[in-house]
């Protein structure tokens, strides 16, 4: 497989290139396991693991194909001291190339990030490739120009994104024949006077800088067409701009501009005027009205502070408000403050003064990848992770942080908290709630540095100090629940937190089989300190439901101790004392953990317990695995609770069909999922995860993940119909998928890995026009047998299903379909009861179709299901099909006449001539 995709990569990357015509190259290299370097006119090393050594080696053996080279391809992700050798050792004034890439970013960090190479500088020697006229040095680590490529007088396109630069030189003006520039994300504080003298200059994207200032002979770009300033700290824009007449798009967005030129309003060929989120109050009426003009952002027709204050009092800029767009992921933040609206609908507002210097603020956000996520026993996920940078910056004074999160429908005794993570360890920050609608709200912290942070839905915690004199902490929740320290209970203030969890008694009386079963609120206690109490403190909690003091009876009655390090659930009721009230129960500890008060006449109630803790953290799900109809091959994989699959069906029933949901599934919160594509369907897909056919899906306990693939190859698109079926695993990925008999076997275990297979079919991509539409089955007409021994035609085959009626799914079972398939097949059609008969027969057949026997496997089906009538009529049908061909046969003169021929008594009378 990797020798295809390698080979299919070169192809892409030879297709790309304008001369990539011409016969391939062999192989130059006859070391074992070599790959191909040579092809054509390109060298492409940066699909390679260790492409310095690999040019090392043709240097050193100089073949001819070498020197033919045009285009070469050489990825920095190398060891610093080994790229800087190997670029020495090429003989560049030796070569005729026209394209050369040193290019970073092809590999991502642990948190997906596209890491940068190691070049920081290029040799003398590079300015000899005088044909060459298209450089990428994007991705690197370059501070400072190199003065080789101020030598580059063909130069048609420089790429300089993603370095480390802070300034350009004057002599880049050199550089004549340039028509594209790139300098994006780089730290530009200035440009040079001479950027005016590139009059071939049609694309120069400056974006993602720290530019306050352009000089103003940029307006002697005659030829500039495209012109990106976007997220720098421009505050006005030289005059000379309205003098580029062949200018077509200028972005200016996420800046400070308070005015901009009335020519630019003029400009001939102008199509869009980006001025979106700047300091713009007030435009002339030729740019408000232009339908070019972008200016959403802007405090456009708002007074400046100016005209508000008092004569001599000091004058304080205006907050910045930014409204970044989709295709934005930073954006600036100056001394003045600001208040940003990112597209995923988070807030962040900076106050003035929050940061002495300029910062410029990225944002992503990701999936809960567990590395990331770390979730209590009871908590649930409410929102994706989202990630600022840099990460750890001190700000002067807290940013206030605004999270959009969709409420759950329960949320008794629970409270919304925003988690952060510092030096790998989560926390929760002081959260309050605002409404923005009925379905809709708002979590809102301080957040005194960058990290990662996200919406947790936790049991209500209450907190305390307690000091050396004692002190008192009840539940919010439950106000039954209290806990008493004593004076003298510890000799330093510790921190102490409560959390209280109910479970419902109808659960609990299902799960152990007795109606009279009660269970009190579950309680966990935690400290800072790792040391017992001095002095027993004092526990309260309230007696089970249905339970009071005086009508109990004392053996049922059951408290339980769990330590979080284990498992297990351990019954103290001996080991302590009980004081009861008509009400509470009382009892002394000096370690905190979970305690659990229960009321049963069953024996093992640890055993019990901990059944009853796993019912807490299990959530009742499906996995679904939806077709779109405009494109079957892609498919759409979605974790639901399962009482809302039917609702969720019924909306995508439009866009989607396929497979029905999956058997339920019982998950833990945070547990992780895993989807599998078996049977040959390859994954189309550009993450670090989707190797060998499958790809990871992390299911957390919002239920909300959706993930959308392609589930087949350009080859196995373009060659045949893919079938196949994906399932999902819990905990590792196997080394083997199993088959779908193998799956359904480790299913029965108990501590199975495997939990549901759902079958993916695709529709053949060719077929006749005329093929059928029909909303019960989408299978192409077919013939199932041959015509020696007899076929089937579709409409005999429909015959054949308008007379099974309620006996199908029993000749589907003889006929080797398994019993999960009739439960989708059910499913699908649970209101068409011939749908199911049509669809099962078809299925089958399309999947029998050019195999020998398979109209007798049908045959025998029929029979084993005792349906003898339909089986005579098949065979009637065959025996008439076997006559037609042999008399077709004899007609063309292709055999002989014969009697023991099967069919030939029949054409031995001649039939009467008819007038």
């Amino acid at each position: 497989m990797a020798t295809v995709l390698e080979g299919l990569e070169l192809e892409e990357a030879a297709a790309a290139s304008e001369d990539a015509a011409g016969p391939a190259v062999e192989a130059v290299d006859s070391r074992p396991g070599m790959p191909l370097l040579l092809t054509g006119n390109q060298l492409n090393l940066d699909l390679y693991s260790g492409g310095c050594r690999h040019l090392q080696h043709l240097c050193a053996q100089e073949p001819p194909q070498l020197l033919q080279v045009e285009f070469l391809r050489l990825s920095t992700h190398e060891d610093s001291q080994l790229l800087e050798d190997t670029l020495a050792r090429v003989p560049w004034r030796r070569l005729c190339l026209r394209s050369l890439v040193l290019k970073g970013g092809h590999i991502r960090g642990a948190l997906g990030a596209c890491l940068h190479g190691t070049l920081t500088t290029l040799p003398a020697g590079l300015s000899g490739l005088a044909s060459l006229t298209h450089l990428d040095l994007s991705f690197n680590r370059l501070e400072t120009l190199p003065d080789c490529i101020l030598e580059l007088h063909s130069l048609d396109a420089l790429l300089l994104s993603h370095n480390c630069l802070s300034e350009l030189p004057e002599a880049l003006g050199a550089l004549s024949t340039l028509t594209f520039l790139t300098v994006t994300h780089n730290y530009l504080e200035r440009l040079p006077t001479t950027l005016g003298s590139l009059s071939t200059l049609q694309r120069l994207d400056l974006s993602e800088n720290l530019l306050d200032t352009i000089p103003p002979e940029i307006g002697d770009l005659n030829s500039l067409s495209e012109l990106n300033l976007a997220s720098n700290r421009l505050r006005n824009l030289p005059a000379s701009l309205a003098g580029l007449r062949s200018l077509q798009l200028l972005i200016l967005h996420s800046n400070l501009l308070t005015s901009v030129p009335t020519g630019l309003a003029h400009l001939p060929l102008i199509s869009r005027l980006d001025l979106r989120d700047n300091q713009l109050r007030d435009l002339p009426a030729e740019l408000l009205d232009a339908p070019f003009v972008r200016l959403q952002g802007n405090p456009l027709g708002e007074a400046s502070p100016a005209s508000l204050s008092p004569p001599g009092t000091p004058q304080v800029p205006e907050m910045p408000r930014l409204f970044l767009t989709s295709d934005l992921d930073s954006f600036l933040v100056t001394p003045h403050g600001c208040s940003v609206t990112l597209a995923c609908g988070v807030r962040l507002q900076f106050p003035a003064g929050a940061t002495t210097t300029p910062v410029t603020i990225h944002y992503r956000l990701w999936l809960p990848e567990p590395g990331l996520v770390s979730l209590g026993p009871h908590d649930f996920l409410l929102s994706r992770v989202l990630e600022l940078q840099p990460h750890g910056v001190a700000f002067q004074q807290d940013v206030s942080l605004w999270l959009l999160f969709v409420p759950p429908r329960a949320r008794r005794c629970r409270e919304v908290v925003v988690r952060t993570r510092s030096e790998n360890q989560w926390s929760d920050l002081e959260t309050h709630l605002e409404a923005e609608a009925p379905k809709r709200l708002w979590a809102r912290c301080q957040v005194p540095h960058f990290s990662w942070f996200l919406v947790v839905l936790r049991p209500v915690s209450n907190a305390c100090l307690v000091p050396p004199e004692g002190a008192l902490l009840c539940s919010s929740g439950h106000p039954g629940v209290k806990v008493t320290f004593p004076p003298g209970a510890t000799e330093e203030p510790r921190q102490v937190s409560m959390q209280v969890m109910h479970m419902a008694g109808r659960e609990l009386r299902a799960l152990l089989g007795e109606p009279e079963a009660s269970v009190s609120p579950l309680l966990c206690l935690s400290q800072s300190s790792p040391h017992n109490f001095l002095q027993p403190v004092t526990v309260q909690l309230p007696l089970p439901p249905g339970i009071t003091g005086f009508s109990l009876d004392r053996s049922c009655l059951h408290l339980l101790y769990r330590d979080p390090p284990t498992a297990t659930w351990d019954d103290i009721t001996t080991q302590v004392v009980l004081e009861l009230t008509h009400l509470y129960a009382r009892f002394q500890v000096t370690h905190f953990s979970w305690y659990w008060l229960w009321y049963t006449t069953k024996n093992c109630v640890g055993g019990l317990a901990r059944k009853a803790w796993e019912r807490l953290r299990l959530h009742r799900v499906n996995l679904i695995a939806l077709q779109r109809r405009r494109d079957p091959e892609q498919v759409l994989l979605q974790c639901l609770p399962r009482n809302k699959v039917d609702a969720t069906l019924r909306r995508l029933l439009e866009r989607y069909r396929g497979p029905e949901p999956s058997d339920t599934v019982e998950m833990f919160e945070g547990e992780k999922f895993f989807a599998a594509f078996e049977r040959g369907i390859d994954v189309d897909a550009d993450r670090p995860d989707c190797v060998d056919g499958r790809i990871c899906f992390v299911f957390y306990s919002h239920l909300k993940n959706v993930k959308e693939v392609y589930i087949t190859t350009t080859l196995d698109r373009e060659a045949q119909a893919v079938r196949g079926q994906v399932s999902f695993y819990r905990g590792s990925v196997p080394m083997e998928v199993p088959q779908e008999a193998e799956a359904a076997r480790q299913k029965t275990g108990t501590d199975a890995l495997w939990m549901a297979t759902l079958p993916i079919k695709l529709p053949r991509l060719q077929g006749p026009k005329g093929r059928r539409q029909g909303a019960d089955f989408s299978l192409l007409p077919l013939n199932l047998g041959d015509a020696e021994t007899g076929f089937l035609t579709q409409s005999n085959l429909l015959s054949v299903a308008s007379r099974l009626g309620p006996d199908w799914p029993a000749v589907a079972l003889h006929l080797g379909m398994s019993y999960r398939e009739l439960q989708r097949i059910r499913h699908e059609f649970r209101d068409d009861l011939d749908g199911q008969i049509r669809h099962m027969l078809f299925s089958w057949a399309e999947r029998q179709a050019g195999q020998p026997g398979a109209v007798g496997v049908l045959v025998k089906a029929l029979e084993q299901s005792d349906r003898q009538d339909v089986a005579e009529e098949v065979r009637a049908i065959l025996e008439l099909g076997c006559h037609k061909y042999q008399d077709s046969i004899r007609r063309t003169g292709l055999a002989p006449e014969n009697p023991s021929l099967p069919g030939t008594s029949a054409s031995q009378t001649p039939e009467p001539t008819q007038t």
